[in-house]
């Protein structure tokens, strides 16, 4: 087969050439376009969720969990299954109410010392979720709301926010924060989002306009140097609070940690201290001089290698300014996103000396998953619910998601509403992968794994957005190839629905980055009893243990592969189709073991108090 070289962050990867690309058998066809590709047909096909809950679903709970599926009997409840020719695809019917609460999970108890922080972000789930920010940022604060901490978030107030989201949302008052010479006029709403409280910054000029998060029409880098100095503007003008910690994440909110020390404690902020978690070193934010100027700082004053001088340009002209550097050097603390990633970060990239000049201040915290949101037992999105002690429903999921994107079904028995043997295991695994299509997640690796899977007899489902034309391109035409057969479905979509009941139907989540600073679809996955085969590297390294390493058996819960190269992820797939064919009882102790591992933010979340604590003012 032949290839072409397509790249994107400074990785080049293969993708098979379109004229190489060719198959012989044909089936009913699904069109890429999840919005066109369905047909109309009776509205009386559309699917009717088992929901065993109330309208208002206090997810959280966990207590909660085990009642929620006791209550479930698959074999009695009158499941309508979907078709891919069904007038509304099964992801977008309507569904209950999810009222994700910050009540207290019932095993946390209130922290000793507790403080006020304050998240300064460019992301936040849901909704303004792009990537994995935005879900750490708010299971982080939710998660350090659960043991009393008082906790904000601040937004911009994004055009393309949906307010159905928000609970609450008031305007608290308009005042004036500084760019380019020029006062802006600037309101300030405060809302509730998943029980979080959030500040929601809306400035008069063209900032944050536009369709989606990133991509508008205003220059994004001058849009969040703004909304930097708008929130301590915010803090000092309007409300004069004084957290104890200042959380900013990426290149977005660095400049804050600029603004803060050079400008806004030579005021009145005295108290707050900085804390910048980075979850992808790949972005740097880079910056001209004069733009960093606009905010009203002298922008060349921190064109020098101890402060914020982009490395890469030196003796160029002209240089140019890093924000996330910046971020490093003016923030108290740093952190980053698992601790292998920071080893990594360390050993390779132009910041690696910076962070080594830092390391005193630098530390490795692995992510949660907020577990209220992903939890099998009370997802509202699942057609039927499950844990790890009943995984009759994970069955049922798995039907259910075959058939709405016209998968063949070995057990027919469940669509005919006939009792499940627990235990039994079909032999047709079915692998997802859910992830943004950029080089640094593995491309050639994922399109092997389609070509791989398919020999091997099992079933895969791709979900994800390719940002670059070049990538969408390719995988526009692996959809086409593949689609229309009976293995393997392509869809170039992001679907919030769907990849909870995609994480459901899994046998197995692949994630085969070449690099992964944490990664949440491998925890994810394991929280839905999708077994994880990923490439070691990254927070996957900290969060996935090889079941064939018996020097951590006890640890075991998936399959890794070392190399870049298609032979090494032949071999992890090949052992995890061979134990779920050949041997199913061990199967589905691996399953529960999976499952039962606590990757919740409740478990992470002390160790950023203890650095919030390392670094307060007491």
């Amino acid at each position: 087969m032949e290839y072409a070289t397509v790249g994107t962050f400074g990785h080049s990867c293969l993708l098979p050439r379109r004229d190489s690309l060719t198959r012989k058998s044909k089936s009913s066809r699904l069109p890429t376009d999840a919005a066109a590709a369905y047909s109309l047909n009776s509205p009386s096909r559309r699917i009717k969720a088992v929901d065993t809950n109330s309208q208002n679903l206090n997810v959280h709970l966990e207590a909660r969990a085990e009642s929620a599926v006791d209550t479930i009997n698959p074999a009695s409840k009158a499941l309508v299954w979907p078709s891919p020719s069904d007038e509304t695809p099964f992801w977008k019917k309507e569904f209950p109410t999810w009222d994700v609460s910050v009540e207290l999970p019932a095993d946390v108890e209130n922290d000793s010392d507790l403080m006020h922080i304050i998240h300064v972000t460019a992301e936040m789930a849901p909704i303004a979720k792009v990537g994995g920010l935005g879900d750490v940022v708010t299971g982080l604060a939710r998660a350090c709301l659960s043991r009393g901490h008082t906790v904000d978030v601040m937004l911009p107030f994004y055009e393309c926010i949906d307010k159905q989201h928000i609970t609450d949302l008031t305007l608290v008052t308009t005042y004036n924060s500084f760019h380019d010479g020029k006062w802006i006029p600037t309101n300030a709403y405060r809302g509730e989002v998943s029980g979080i409280p959030v500040i929601f910054i809306e400035p008069s000029n063209q900032f944050f306009k536009g369709k989606y998060v990133y991509g508008g029409s205003y220059n994004e880098l001058e849009a969040y140097i703004f909304f930097s100095r708008a929130c301590l503007e915010w803090m000092q003008q309007v409300t004069g609070v004084q957290p104890d910690i200042i959380h900013v994440h990426e290149w977005q909110t660095s400049a804050l940690a600029l603004l803060y020390w050079d400008m806004y404690h030579h005021l009145s902020l005295k108290r707050p201290r900085i804390t910048l978690t980075i979850h992808n070193m790949e972005h740097y934010g880079e910056c001209r001089q004069e733009q960093l100027s606009k905010c009203g700082l002298d922008g060349a004053i921190y064109a020098t290698t101890d402060k914020a001088v982009d490395d890469r340009t030196i003796g160029h002209n002209p240089e140019r300014l890093s924000l996330l550097k910046g971020g490093i050097v003016y923030s108290n603390a740093v952190m980053t996103v698992s601790p292998t990633y920071l080893k990594e970060t360390l050993c390779s990239g132009w910041l690696s000396s910076t962070l080594i000049r830092n390391r005193d201040k630098y530390f490795g915290i692995l992510n949660g998953i907020d577990t209220a949101i992903w939890n099998p037992a009370t997802d509202i999105f699942l057609p039927v619910k499950y844990n790890a002690q009943k995984l009759e429903g994970k069955k049922f999921c798995k039907d259910y998601v075959q058939k709405g994107l016209g998968l063949p079904v070995e057990s027919a028995g469940i669509a005919e509403g006939k009792d499940v043997v627990n235990g039994t295991q079909r032999k047709v695994p079915l692998v997802v992968c859910i992830t943004r299509l950029v080089a640094q997640k593995g491309l050639h690796l994922i399109i092997h794994a389609i070509k791989h899977i398919e020999e091997l007899g099992g079933q895969m489902v791709v979900l994800g957005k390719a940002p670059d034309g070049r990538v969408e391109r390719e995988f526009k035409d692996l959809a086409d190839l593949y689609n229309e057969g009976p293995a393997i479905r392509i869809l170039l979509m992001y679907s919030e629905e769907l990849s909870h009941m995609l994480y459901a139907a899994a046998d197995m989540v692949l994630v085969p980055s070449l690099y992964e600073p944490c990664g949440l679809a491998q925890m994810i996955g394991m929280r839905y009893g999708a077994v994880p085969i990923v490439r070691r590297t990254g927070g996957l390294a900290d969060t996935v243990f090889d079941i064939d390493d018996h020097s951590n058996s006890h640890m075991a819960n998936g399959y890794i592969f070392e190399g870049i190269d298609e032979g090494s992820l032949n071999s992890a797939l090949d052992r995890a189709f061979s134990l779920y064919k050949n041997k199913p009882d061990e199967w589905t102790g691996l399953v529960r073991k999976a499952m039962e591992r606590d990757n919740s933010w409740n478990n992470t979340a002390g160790n950023y108090i203890e650095v919030y604590n390392s670094v307060r003012v007491r």
